[in-house]
């Protein structure tokens, strides 16, 4: 008896020791994470999880029992050919799905709205409530072909691929994109967000413990998005304090002519700090003209760089938005996917051709030359 037991447990020691080498390398940050927002986030896949294992465990179990008890070998088995309808089965069929339906439907709604990236936190931890006189930490984000660029706007410092934020501070995340649409996403902290060209997303967000943590594109970009990655990290008030006073000894500032070389597409990109920034730098990035020398759009913007109103009509002195105006005061916008010439890219995969093959439009500006729109 023993030895059958041994060797039983040895079997399935046997059998879950790949198993846990398979694991091993596997990473569940997504379900441990470091961040409220991501916690919350990981809490609702689980309970999205178990709400619909609800339904599928039973079928699967119900499945293998019917095959097993109505098989053709057995003769006990009660057969009741002319069986078609049962009132109390019809009931159980169609409202145990409509009940996890509508669970799953309220769990949804009230989740959206209440991680929705642009809602600035009610909390940072389930036992800590923000503060109404705490502001949050500002950081600016610009995804870059291939590397990412954070601007601390009140600090006037900026970094590439190196992300810093106190523990236990709100931070609110202004993003846009200089090129292609990427995704910024750090899965420890929350959910991933959207980057787009000429656009500007929001993202809030927290981590509660010190550590350092991976950052990723999540949305494929070209070549070098495989090492479009940075690092993340959360430290105390007095270490994000040393942090700002080291990236502000850096000797080179981020200006204009520094910021129209860094866009420039590059791979493997180390870290990077510059120990100050241009006043309104990013707001000229997500205006598509960060070259001083370019006049911004600010038409396309609201006249007057104001944003046009598109959830009422537009009161007098104020733009009118889009959705208000009449198809013949519409036009297309300033962005083509591919390049208004001969394509240049090739069949060959490391070619630099290959590289970029969107083209940017420029607004006809009065007064501007062809070069200037070049």
């Amino acid at each position: 008896m023993m030895s059958r037991l041994s060797s039983s447990f040895a079997a399935r020691c046997g059998l879950s020791l790949p198993l846990a080498a398979l694991l091993g390398g596997c990473d569940l940050v997504v379900l441990n994470p470091s961040g409220d927002v991501a916690r919350q986030q990981g809490d609702l896949i689980l309970w999205s999880t178990g709400l619909m294992l609800l339904i599928i465990v039973p079928v699967m179990v119900l499945t293998v029992l019917f095959a097993w008890r109505y098989r053709a070998s057995n003769k006990d088995a009660e057969y009741k050919p002319d069986w078609d309808h049962s009132i109390m089965l019809e009931l159980v069929i169609w409202s145990a799905p409509l009940l996890i339906i509508i669970a799953l439907g309220a769990l949804t709604w009230t989740s959206t709205h209440l991680l929705d990236p642009y809602r600035p936190l009610g909390r940072l931890s389930p036992t800590q409530a923000v503060k109404a006189s705490e502001r949050p930490l500002e950081v600016e984000v610009v995804s870059l072909d291939w590397k990412w660029l954070f601007i601390y706007p009140e600090q006037g410092v900026a970094t590439v691929n190196e992300l810093v934020v106190p523990v236990g501070r709100q931070v609110r995340f202004r993003l846009t994109s200089s090129s292609v649409m990427n995704a910024f996403y750090v899965p420890a902290m929350a959910g991933m967000i959207y980057t787009m060209p000429g656009m500007e997303t929001k993202l809030h967000a927290v981590l509660n413990r010190p550590g350092q943590f991976p950052g990723i594109s999540s949305n494929y970009s070209g070549a070098g998005y495989s090492h479009m990655r940075f690092t993340t990290h959360s430290v105390d008030d007095a270490g994000f304090a040393r942090w700002v006073s080291e990236a502000r000894a850096a000797k080179t500032p981020l200006d204009a002519a520094t910021y129209l070389k860094l866009e420039k597409p590059s791979e493997k990109v180390p870290v990077m700090r510059f120990g100050g920034v241009d006043k309104g730098l990013f707001d000229r990035i997500v205006q598509m003209c960060p070259d001083p020398k370019r006049p911004c759009d600010t038409h396309n913007m609201g006249h007057g760089g104001q944003p046009g109103v598109n959830n009422r009509h537009a009161m007098p002195g104020e733009p009118e938005g889009a959705l208000f105006k009449g198809n013949e005061e519409k036009h297309g916008g300033d962005h083509q996917s591919k390049p208004s010439g001969p394509a240049e890219g090739t069949q060959n995969p490391g070619s630099e051709a290959n590289r970029n093959m969107t083209q940017l439009l420029r607004p006809r500006v009065p007064g501007a030359s062809a070069a200037d729109r070049a």
